[in-house]
């Protein structure tokens, strides 16, 4: 094991006993995903799907999906990086050999973990008992759904640089929530809007991941179509990775 590696899984353990403790994380991780996900399926009965290539339950399990990576990966943590700053676990982290990134990484290993679990487990399910089929290709599900994880945590650690409680971050992390939802295709599919609203969706932060997750699951999707999305997930996670650079606070403001 080296080095890196020893400290990532020592700060994972550490978040994950906090996470376990936690009941309201627990319930947001684990319940609040299954919620949405029921909560999407009287909305998707009512449309059209068939003009966007999917069916009902398609539609309910890949939207699933990103909900996951929105309730589990990008609130849940917010609320971590900003407890840990203001309970100042940042800064003395901080003084010891652990690099920056690799503080920002452990903290966010528990979540990534649950999400990943949850994501393989909607897949499953949705085989096994929704008789949907098998990933057409599942090498691309993979790199949407790991790519979402890490922008989904990117734009955690930049929100939390504006939140300045815990309680607060229910707050910060409602405009991801409530511009994702309608405008990256969980609820509507894009193909199911007006086409200068959906060029619009396009650029959002989720929309891209969405579209590699449904491309790598349903497959259908052409090369460019999937080179925007990629480029579009990218972008918005340098974008994201720039504003921590330049913005992550790792101690409270007095």
């Amino acid at each position: 094991m080296t080095a890196t590696t020893g400290r990532l899984t020592a700060l994972g353990r550490a978040e994950l006993t906090l996470l376990v403790r936690n009941r309201t994380t627990l319930f947001v991780g684990l319940l609040m995903p299954p919620t949405m996900i029921v909560a999407m399926k009287p909305t998707l009965d009512q449309m059209d799907l068939g003009k966007a290539g999917m069916s009902v339950g398609e539609a309910v399990m890949t939207g699933g999906i990103a909900v996951v990576l929105i309730l589990v990966v990008h609130l849940n943590l917010v609320s971590a990086y900003v407890a840990r700053r203001e309970e100042l676990v940042l800064k003395r982290l901080r003084t010891g050999e652990v690099p920056d990134r690799e503080i920002l990484a452990g903290t966010a290993l528990p979540a990534a973990g649950l999400a990943l679990a949850q994501c393989v487990l909607m897949v499953v399910a949705g085989v096994a008992f929704l008789g949907l089929k098998a990933p057409a290709r599942p090498e691309l599900l993979v790199v949407g759904v790991l790519l979402g994880m890490v922008l989904m945590a990117a734009l955690a650690a930049a929100t939390s640089a504006v939140t300045r409680t815990v309680e607060s971050a229910q707050i910060t992390t409602l405009p991801m929530f409530l511009i994702s939802v309608p405008g990256s295709g969980l609820f509507i599919p894009l193909e199911l809007m007006p086409e200068k609203v959906a060029s619009v969706c396009e650029l959002l932060p989720l929309t891209g991941v969405l579209t590699l997750v449904r491309a790598g699951w349903l497959g259908g999707a052409d090369g460019k179509e999937l080179m925007g999305a990629a480029v579009t997930a990218l972008a918005w996670t340098l974008l994201s990775v720039f504003a921590v650079q330049r913005w992550f606070r790792w101690e409270p403001r007095r």
